[in-house]
């Protein structure tokens, strides 16, 4: 799926976790407006690896179902940092996000 095709809501329902989902939502309600593509850059981003993904963890799901371990060549490493990261804004500060008309 291309970077324009992306919805918050698809995005919200590509996300595999109830964390990232809350994180999403929490990022794009509390982002600058000026800085919210760039948000929404990250978390499509991250959607689009995940999706990458789907069909080898799908086979790897399959295997273990059938044979009782994952296959022997399949690379087991927790990327979950380096998908947050990827949702960080390119540019602007989180650190402001704490402002608002309160």
């Amino acid at each position: 799926m291309a970077h324009e095709d992306w919805t918050v809501d698809r995005l919200h329902v590509a996300l595999p976790h109830s964390a990232s989902r809350q994180q999403l939502l929490q990022d794009v309600n509390l982002t600058p407006i000026e800085d919210l593509p760039a948000v929404l850059d990250g978390w499509a981003s991250a959607a689009e690896q995940l999706e990458a993904a789907r069909p080898l963890i799908e086979a790897a799901r399959a295997h273990m179902k059938l044979r009782g371990v994952l296959p022997d060549d399949l690379e087991t490493r927790d990327v979950t940092a380096d998908v947050l990261r990827d949702t960080e804004p390119r540019e602007g500060n989180r650190n402001d996000r704490g402002r608002g008309a309160a």
